[in-house]
């Protein structure tokens, strides 16, 4: 059970980051010759072989170069930085269905891939698909070009997935800008500059529940923004909670209010993130409850086979690979 008490010292650590304090040789893992060699061998044998991707297992397939590169994402991810963009898959060799399968096998290498939906959806496309993200619609904001603040993925659900994987298949035409950020370090700036406002994110918000709920359950979700245990955990999205409000049909209260305004002045300063355009074959891994990311808006390509496309996996290798966890 988490220690509901709130530290009154700043986090320390590697996670605890600002722009200033971070190299690109902090996050940025790349493919060597012998690592790419063994993607290619690999996407020979399942064209020769194939299978879904989502029954591949990377204990079936050598790959001792793949795996020392992974190794090194995995403990950024556990112990560094909490962030790693894997530079690149060999995308112009391949389909996009064999590229996800590359991926999977990767993802896989760092924590097993767990589903994103209540119908058990594995693999998930993050691309605009003309809709509205309303309160209630059950349309996440990453089926849409709007800009998404800083949050981390599945807010909503009571197991969020630990680790989250971007892979980039094609970019915007315009737009569609990465950034990420330390809630370690927002936790320790807003002790800083607002003490007496985090009190309040250790009290439950309202999330909306995006419709991944069976019938006759509550389509809102109450849980704290901040969590203090072993490690302290984030719990964010600005979009769920206010949508999660509006289902309740009432405003966020005020002291509410005034917390989330106070974290969101946070971590808009730009002295305290690092953004990054994703290119097509790279792979981002965020560490799902230290860090928050985001991406600007974006403008697609007029032709739909040129349409911004990522690939997003879920990880976690606790509880049940199931959506509910």
């Amino acid at each position: 059970m988490a220690d509901l008490s709130i530290p009154n010292r700043p986090i320390e650590g590697l996670s605890a980051w600002v722009r200033a304090d971070i190299r690109a040789e902090d996050w940025q893992v790349g493919l060597d010759a012998a690592c790419r060699d063994e993607i290619r061998r690999i996407v020979d044998e399942l064209r020769a072989y194939p299978l879904p991707t989502v029954v591949l297992s990377a204990e079936d397939f050598a790959m001792p170069a793949c795996r020392q590169a992974m190794a090194r994402a995995r403990t950024i991810l556990a112990s560094g930085v909490r962030f790693a963009v894997i530079d690149r898959l060999p995308i112009e060799e391949m389909t996009a269905n064999e590229a996800t399968a590359i991926y999977w096998l990767l993802s896989s290498m760092i924590a097993r891939p767990v589903a994103q939906k209540l119908d058990g959806t594995l693999i998930y496309d993050v691309l605009d698909t003309g809709q509205e993200a309303l309160p209630g619609s059950g349309v996440r904001p990453d089926k849409t070009n709007i800009e998404i603040r800083f949050h981390i993925d599945n807010a909503y659900n009571a197991t969020p997935p630990d680790y989250v994987g971007l892979l980039c298949l094609r970019r915007a035409m315009s737009g569609g800008h990465s950034r990420v950020i330390s809630f370690h370090t927002t936790h320790n700036q807003m002790l800083v500059h607002c003490p007496e406002r985090l009190g309040r994110l250790y009290e439950p918000f309202w999330f909306d529940r995006q419709r991944e709920f069976h019938p006759g359950e509550s389509p809102i979700f109450a849980a704290p923004v901040f969590e203090n245990g072993a490690e302290l955990k984030a719990r964010f999205s600005l979009h769920q909670i206010n949508s999660g409000y509006a289902l309740r049909g009432e405003p966020v209260d005020p002291a509410g209010e005034a917390s989330l305004t106070a974290i969101l002045d946070i971590v808009e300063d730009e002295a305290l993130s690092v953004d990054f355009d994703l290119e097509p074959g790279q792979i981002q891994y965020v560490d799902n409850r230290a860090l928050g990311h985001s991406r600007t808006a974006f403008v697609d390509d007029p032709d739909p086979a040129r349409k911004r496309h990522l690939v997003r996996l879920w990880l976690r290798d606790s509880g049940r690979r199931a959506y509910p966890g």
